[in-house]
């Protein structure tokens, strides 16, 4: 653990990129191991995300969460977006099988409920300061410069802009509001000039997409 933490604190990209890559390769491995491994596997990865967003968090200095109106406008907004835009374009993965613990443990059981809630808490709380701090501080400003931490937060230019949409919506089943996510949540790093709005409109994003998933049983969204 202490090498671990001298690692981490001696190198800025692997503090920033860490996280990000394990949390993404415990999710290409659910449900490798049965349909069950797909609910087991995302508990273990947002517990893990957890530590690593704690570990790291001392030598991420830009990973401050930041909440104001602008941040709750463009995470509402997001949402709508991505809800509104449902069924009007094609899909990356096809029919891949839905996120739907009821349907695996048994309506209204509570597993199924125990999952949903951890589904919840990790897509509001975990996963938004490990995805903004990979694309929107490191893998934007990289594009910029491979000296990275020397480019501002605040600055712009369209080629890292439109790329790391490009990316963000190609690891996306739901690639076109991907896209227009990515987009606002730059967009907000570049106007505010700090990444802390873009974490908070991404969990009011996310938190927006579960309470619509509860509600309406869309787990395609999941």
């Amino acid at each position: 653990m202490h090498h671990l933490t001298q690692r981490l604190e001696s190198s800025p990209t692997l503090a920033r990129v860490a996280p990000f890559v394990v949390f993404a390769a415990l999710t290409s491995a659910q449900g490798l191991f049965g349909e069950g491994s797909r609910y087991w596997l995302y508990l273990v990865k947002t517990l893990f995300g957890g530590c690593l967003i704690w570990m790291v968090a001392p030598w991420v200095a830009e990973m401050r969460w930041k909440l104001s109106w602008e941040s709750v406008v463009a995470g509402v907004l997001v949402f709508g977006f991505w809800v509104g835009l449902e069924g009007l374009y094609p899909k990356f993965g096809g029919t891949a099988k839905l996120w739907n613990p009821h349907e695996h443990f048994g309506a209204q059981s509570v597993w199924a409920w125990f999952f949903v809630l951890v589904r919840v808490i990790g897509s509001t709380v975990v996963v938004p300061p490990m995805e903004e701090v990979f694309y929107r501080s490191f893998l934007y400003r990289y594009l910029v410069n491979p000296g990275y931490q020397s480019v501002p937060l605040g600055h712009f230019g369209w080629r890292p802009f439109l790329i790391t949409a490009g990316i963000f919506g190609f690891v996306h089943f739901e690639w076109l509001p991907a896209i227009f996510c990515a987009a606002v949540y730059q967009g907000l790093v570049v106007w505010k000039r700090r990444l802390g709005d873009a974490i908070t409109a991404h969990a009011v994003t996310n938190f927006l997409l579960g309470m619509w998933v509860i509600w309406k049983g869309a787990w395609n969204f999941w």
